[in-house]
């Protein structure tokens, strides 16, 4: 089943019972608090598990793609990447576990500054839902063979201005590609 559809799916679901809550009650609160925090650790948790099998792994197979110019930066070039599956796992769950600490400072403010209550029940379920549907848990939790979607280096989303344009945004691996950037001279990790 499509990903999209099932987080809409338990997203809305989630929203539906945090409506129902008893939200004015400290001890509902409290619940719900040390179950967004009990969330929090568990993803954590499994990224770390994710972390662990990557090492153990150690596939140093040669990854090699052209990381295309960031549109916030005209000046920037499209830059030749090397790396190793490994490393490159490594990477990708730092950058999950970065967005986790993202997710938890968005809801503090949520919560303790703007005073919403439900989020913190949608947010339990739908974070360690994303972390089961990430890449990097479906080729080192659910051993999913790394092919199509989940061949490294991942594409990425499209965004919404590469929806309109039909410009990709994505690591390039052709071939014609990492050639011509390595003629230029691209850097490599």
């Amino acid at each position: 089943m499509n990903p999209a559809i099932t987080n809409l799916a338990v997203s809305l679901g989630a929203m539906q019972i945090a409506r129902r809550l008893p939200t004015d009650d400290p001890q509902v609160v409290f619940y719900l608090r040390c179950l967004y925090v009990a969330a929090q650790a568990l993803s954590f948790a499994i990224y770390y598990y994710i972390t662990v099998k990557i090492r153990q792994k150690n596939d140093l197979t040669v990854v090699k793609y052209v990381q295309p110019k960031s549109p916030m930066n005209p000046e920037s070039k499209d830059e030749l990447v090397t790396t190793t599956v490994r490393d490159y796992d490594l990477a990708e769950t730092g950058k999950a576990m970065k967005g986790l600490f993202t997710g938890i400072a968005f809801m503090a403010f949520l919560h303790l500054y703007m005073g919403y209550v439900p989020p913190l029940f949608v947010q339990s379920i739908t974070t360690v839902k994303g972390v089961l549907d990430s890449n990097e848990a479906k080729l080192h939790i659910w051993n999913k063979p790394a092919e199509g979607a989940l061949a490294r280096p991942f594409k990425a989303a499209p965004g919404l201005m590469e929806q309109f344009s039909g410009a990709a945004s994505g690591p390039q691996t052709d071939q014609a590609s990492i050639r011509a950037a390595e003629k230029a001279g691209g850097k490599s990790e």
